[in-house]
């Protein structure tokens, strides 16, 4: 184990060539090496369609820990809460619409209870809480997602109708905010470059619901202009990842295994931090941005956005793209009410930068006790090339199908309103996917997935899939089991339950929806000897300790 001594001295090695930008603009170097040594806070956000933040911070309770809101999140929360629970709503409390050319800012808005307060939708908890193993996570009413992660969506300030692409999304917490500022409605596309990321991704957006996107792999500094322009697009981009050394302390413990002689020798030994890295990162940070440029629709706007402190990879990337447009993008100025934020760097190792990169956004770990982060928000002029039309998709559902999704509704008592505005297709054989009405992907690149994969109708009988459980298991009014304690986390075990008649009810053999204080967990079959096995994901490892 690394003494507090040497992981400081570590820390100051490898970190050290930013101490300058503490001389010349920000204070408490000692503070921001302490903090790095400190583990980090745990951060969720209550799903705005199925839970509200005080019913959640209530469960959170019950099982001994505290949960506190996060001032300075959770006013854009509330408003997107209002957002969903409205759908189409693209005003602001005073009336203005969302993205206009002021200042990029997150402020108040009309859903505040008497004390002015925003709704308690994001919450802090203490450091090491597992929420991915707790009921709640696995029944969909929650996410975990590091709070200067959820920055970039909310300054890129999306409206319902736009046509938004997350470039770099696995593993899907900024995508799925990205598809509730749109009201789960519309079109969203979220891309990343393996299989294994893709996976990942469609799992957390499976599980939050999220309809109306599709995913594409494909290498974003090459992404098809085919797919058309877009509105707003958010580059997330791969880095050195400097600023998550809370959460990941082994990228300096890694480091001291490299020569036997000094810290900072052992630090620079280290390929996972340093300028070296940071250097190699730079070519394909700007190949994406360069990409998000181009198929940006002229007037909209990019989100470049990195967990590092690097300015190879943060400021002098958006510098070098700026340069390049020959002032056809432009840096906006952003804010967050009450999170404590410093200005872009504007002069590096002799190099005098642009002064609009002041412009820029950079979160250092210990002003909120958070991870470090960097954001720019870019405006693409109006007068800019655009995009040729787009064609899109084809997502329909064959003849047949129509009576696999009548036994679907008759089976377990679906009312109509729960499909309203989102409708069924067939992308493969194994199933169909339901998605949001108006989503309209393109026809290129080809799709990974559209919407949510929702019933499987190659087994016999056909199975409702866990995500459509979670998503539509609220407005089901036959075949429901409700589940002690106990029964929930033998469920999310997968170990064979005993359910008693009284809890059967009127519910005959076969496939039925489990609830647990009347959420759904998902799919269980009830067999005649009265046994209930569990058909919870095995994947979804993370949840199988029921906590």
């Amino acid at each position: 184990m690394i003494s507090p001594s040497t992981a400081s001295a570590d820390l100051e090695a490898a970190l050290g060539r930013y101490r300058c930008l503490f001389d010349q603009q920000v204070e408490g170097w000692d503070a921001f090496i302490s903090t790095l040594m400190r583990p980090l806070p745990t951060w969720i956000w209550a799903h705005p369609l199925r839970i509200e933040g005080q019913q959640l911070r209530a469960l959170i309770a019950e099982e001994g820990v505290s949960a506190e809101p996060v001032p300075w999140l959770n006013p854009w929360w509330s408003s997107i809460a209002a957002r969903v629970a409205a759908p189409g709503a693209g005003l602001t409390a005073d009336g203005s619409a969302f993205g206009s050319d002021a200042p990029v800012a997150v402020g108040k808005g009309s859903e505040f209870g008497a004390s002015g307060a925003a709704l308690p939708i994001a919450l802090r908890l203490p450091p090491g809480f597992k929420a991915g193993q707790r009921w709640w996570y696995c029944a969909g009413l929650a996410h975990a997602q590091e709070a200067v992660s959820q920055l970039p969506v909310m300054l890129l300030d999306v409206r319902p109708g736009q046509r938004v692409l997350d470039l770099c999304a696995a593993p899907g917490g900024k995508t799925a905010q990205l598809a509730f500022a749109l009201g789960n409605r519309g079109t969203l596309l979220a891309n990343d470059f393996a299989a294994e990321r893709i996976a990942a991704l469609q799992g957390n957006l499976d599980r939050l619901g999220v309809l109306n996107c599709s995913t594409t792999r494909c290498d974003g500094g090459n992404y098809p202009v085919g797919a058309g322009a877009f509105d707003r697009i958010l580059v997330d981009a791969p880095c050195s990842s400097e600023g998550t050394l809370r959460r990941n302390p082994s990228l300096l413990q890694r480091s001291s295994q490299g020569s036997g002689q000094g810290s900072g020798e052992r630090v620079r030994a280290h390929a996972g931090i340093g300028p070296e890295r940071s250097q190699r990162m730079a070519g394909r940070q700007r190949a994406l941005l360069r990409k998000a440029v181009q198929i940006c629709r002229p007037g909209g706007r990019i989100v470049y956005s990195t967990c590092t402190f690097a300015p190879e990879e943060n400021e002098l990337v958006v510098a070098e793209i700026l340069d390049e447009q020959n002032g056809n993008l432009e840096l906006l100025p952003c804010a967050l009410p009450g999170l404590a934020a410093g200005a872009g760097v504007t002069h590096w190792q002799g190099r005098q930068l642009d002064p609009s990169l002041s412009r820029c956004l950079r979160v250092w770990p210990h002003a909120n006790d958070t991870g470090g982060f960097f954001v720019a928000v870019l405006q693409k002029a109006a007068q800019a090339p655009g995009l040729d039309a787009h064609h899109p998709a084809r997502l329909q559902l064959e003849p047949e199908d129509d009576g696999w999704l009548q036994v679907l509704g008759e089976h377990y008592g679906l009312s109509t309103a729960a499909l309203a505005g989102r409708c069924f297709h067939r992308q493969t054989r194994r199933g169909l996917h339901l998605m949001a009405a108006d989503h309209l992907p393109p026809a290129a690149p080809s799709l990974q997935g559209s919407g949510l994969f929702a019933y499987r109708t190659n087994t016999r009988p056909p199975k409702l899939t866990t995500g459509a459980a979670l998503l539509l298991g609220a407005t089901a009014s036959r075949q429901t089991l409700e589940l002690s304690t106990e029964q929930r986390d033998r469920y999310l075990r997968r170990e064979l339950l005993q359910p008693s008649p009284g809890q059967v009810g009127d519910c005959r053999p076969g496939q039925v929806l489990v609830r647990y204080r009347g959420f759904t967990l998902g799919v269980a079959v009830l067999h005649r000897s009265g046994d209930l096995e569990s058909l919870f994901p095995s994947r979804w490892s993370g949840c199988s300790a029921g906590a």
